[in-house]
This record gives structure tokens, sequence and C-alpha cells, in this order.
């Protein structure tokens, strides 16, 4: 069965492209950020607030802060599986972390994470909606995953 709550890991699956890899053969290092944010797109879609419904409510999300650390590399034509979850930092800004794992041999390729602000369409801060506020684990701690479900 298939955990749907809001902080489980949602998980998304794509093909590297030959025009994702670079010279030596490799998934080239910046599109790790790039299938992050398809991981991202898919859980904000998953938990019903798609980017589409975001922006028509008047709030963007740019990213603040990105971090990867890469493990073993993707290579042209694996296919690879995108897990994110996200977590509530304070009232204006969520983070998600993802883990990219190549589907044939479940090796851990990358894993990082991404903060994000919530600005409204003058570009200032804002809260997040409350129904995606409440849906969110809250962090602990700023500077890590995870953390207890409660009120921001």
């Amino acid at each position: 069965m298939t955990d749907t709550s809001p902080d489980a890991s949602r998980r998304c699956r794509l093909r590297v492209r030959y025009a994702d890899t670079d010279r030596m053969g490799i998934a080239y290092y910046a599109n790790y950020l790039v299938w992050f944010e398809v991981g991202r797109t898919e859980w904000l879609r998953d938990t019903g607030w798609s980017y589409r419904e975001m922006e028509q409510e008047g709030v963007a999300l740019p990213v603040i802060e990105a971090h990867c650390e890469y493990r073993q590399p993707a290579r042209y034509d694996d296919e690879v599986e995108i897990a994110t979850r996200a977590t509530l930092v304070t009232p204006v800004r969520i983070r998600f972390d993802y883990q990219v794992t190549r589907t044939a041999d479940g090796v851990l390729s990358a894993a990082g994470h991404t903060v994000h602000a919530a600005l409204d369409a003058a570009g200032k801060p804002c809260r997040l909606p409350p129904r995606v506020r409440e849906m969110l684990p809250v962090a602990d701690d700023p500077g890590t995953p995870g953390g207890s479900r409660g009120a921001a």
C-alpha cells in the first residue's frame, strides 16, 4: 500500500536522455537540479497544489538555496527514480529533500535539497496558504529535514 500522507515521499521516474549527459557519458551535474524540479512539481501536484494553482493564487516559490551531493553517476538510458519529501521550515519557507536512485541496481546517484520562499505577485514574502502549511510536517531545525507535525 502506498503512503499518501503529505509528509510521505513522492516518487517519479525518468530516463536519462543523451542530451542530459556530458562528454564523459554521465549525467551532467546541473541536470540533477532539473530532476529535483521534476520531483518537486510532482510532489506538489500529488498533494493537490500544482504550480499552476499556486500561481493562480498569486504565490511563487523561487529557490533560495540548493544543495546536491553526487554519489554514483547516472548514465545515458539509465532509468532513475526521484524520491521527494517536503517540510515546512517557517510559514513562508518550504524545504524539499530529494534522493535520485538508479532503478536498475537501487544505487543512490545523488541526494540534495532545495529551500523555497513564498512570494506574492509583487515579489514580497508572504505566508503559504493555511491549507498548505497545515499539510506539511514542521522542521524541528531549519537546517535539517523532517521534524514533528504541528501548526506554523
